[in-house]
């Protein structure tokens, strides 16, 4: 069957899911949507899982980019830096991308990040070298030159009930494989669904309904 394409969304809950590492489950992978996927808001959609386990699921777009929504403008809007200050930000905020992260809490920024920045009771450190921060503390950091070498910021998340993404993946929906600085972070947002694929050695053209897993 088709999966549903249905996300939790009463609440964040899922965001401050704690990471399992346990055999079967992907947090620190990234899922692949099939052309089966029956929700508009996840076709061609590379996520980034930050945390999966027996109470569920929470992950980041890394691959839809946030309509015409500016970085710089961002900070300027937050109150973070003065308007016509954005000249002085530092060049990887100035090209900071700011993806839809997800149909989730879409009011809230989540800045995925290389290891190298940390906030004590406030990053989540997903991997060996990822981590999750979602407070505008970071933010600040990347407008005055002492955030993470690499970071994505993403509006809003992708949300799972307990047991519905193995449902999906077992109804052909979602494809996974593991994840990469590049794939997360790279500036090609717009080529990531098919590295992807390829990076599991499927060519895009030839993907058909069939079920598969890498």
């Amino acid at each position: 069957m088709a999966p549903t394409g249905k996300r939790t969304g009463e609440s964040t809950r899922s965001a401050g899911l704690a990471l399992s590492g346990s055999a079967g489950y992907l947090d620190g992978r990234l899922l692949i949507a099939m052309p089966v996927m029956g929700d508009s808001r996840f076709e061609r959609s590379v996520i980034y899982l930050c945390a999966h386990s027996a109470e569920g699921a929470m992950g980041i777009i890394v691959n839809h980019p946030a309509g015409s929504i500016d970085f710089p403008e961002l900070l300027q809007q937050l109150g973070i830096v003065k308007k016509g200050e954005h000249i002085k930000l530092p060049e990887n905020a100035e090209s900071m991308k700011v993806l839809r992260g997800g149909p989730v809490d879409t009011g809230r920024g989540f800045v995925l990040h290389s290891s190298d920045f940390y906030i004590e009771n406030a990053t989540l450190r997903i991997d060996d070298g990822v981590c999750l921060t979602a407070t505008v503390d970071i933010l600040r950091a990347i407008a005055n030159g002492s955030g993470p070498k690499h970071a994505i910021l993403a509006l809003g998340y992708a949300g799972w009930a307990p047991g519905q993404l193995e449902t999906e993946i077992q109804s052909n929906g979602w494809l996974h494989c593991d994840a990469d600085a590049d794939l997360i972070f790279g500036d090609d947002v717009d080529d990531k669904y098919t590295r992807a694929l390829q990076k599991i050695g499927i060519d895009p053209g030839m993907l058909s309904n069939e079920a598969g897993h890498a």
